[in-house]
């Protein structure tokens, strides 16, 4: 017995790793390696939104300010707010910090992802904080300032799809000529 026991250490030593296989551990898992976007000295030191990513910043923004003037709204009924409520409420929907937004690259295409932008693809590295927050907020406080709040609450009051145009598909929005994203998604009630 103790013959056989010695003649299974020494091979088990002399195998090395092999043992280990025998003994059930299960082969290593493939590993996949996704590299961050590639970024441009303006993507990232630039205090302003690139012209390649305006568009999805316009949409981040205009379903940031619906989500902010739904919910202000549902707090009084339904009901229209007063003018000073939803000059609040745009000011606070600027002024948010944007972190969950962020960019990524598709394809070799930068493309912003975030809340109410289209699920890009589930296997990407999402660049955010940096420079992307205060330029969505920049870029939030323009568009209020250049369309003005009573313009925006109206648009707003006729629907997402009338705020996105507004802001983002007019004449000199920054989606004039692009394809229109599809809707956004709704917020879930836990979300809110």
């Amino acid at each position: 017995m103790r013959v056989v026991l010695a003649a299974w250490l020494v091979l088990s030593l002399l195998g090395g790793g092999e043992a280990e296989d025998m003994c059930g551990d299960a082969p290593a898992a493939p590993s996949h390696s996704i590299p961050a976007p590639h970024l441009s000295p303006e993507e990232r030191l630039s205090p302003h939104m690139p012209e390649s990513l305006r568009c999805d910043a316009c949409h981040a923004i205009a379903f940031q300010i619906e989500e902010q003037l739904r919910k202000a709204e549902g707090k009084v009924g339904k009901k229209a707010l007063k003018e000073s409520d939803y000059l609040e409420v745009l000011e606070r929907s600027c002024s948010q910090d944007w972190e969950s937004y962020g960019v990524l690259e598709l394809d070799g295409e930068k493309r912003l992802s975030g809340p109410g932008l289209p699920r890009q693809q589930p296997l990407s590295v999402l660049v955010s904080g940096g420079p992307w927050p205060g330029r969505l907020s920049k870029l939030c406080h323009g568009y209020v300032g250049e369309q003005g709040e009573a313009s925006i609450y109206g648009a707003h009051r006729r629907g997402p799809a009338a705020l996105r145009q507004l802001l983002c598909h007019g004449d000199k929005g920054p989606c004039a000529g692009l394809k229109d994203l599809p809707d956004p998604p709704k917020a879930l009630q836990n979300e809110l």
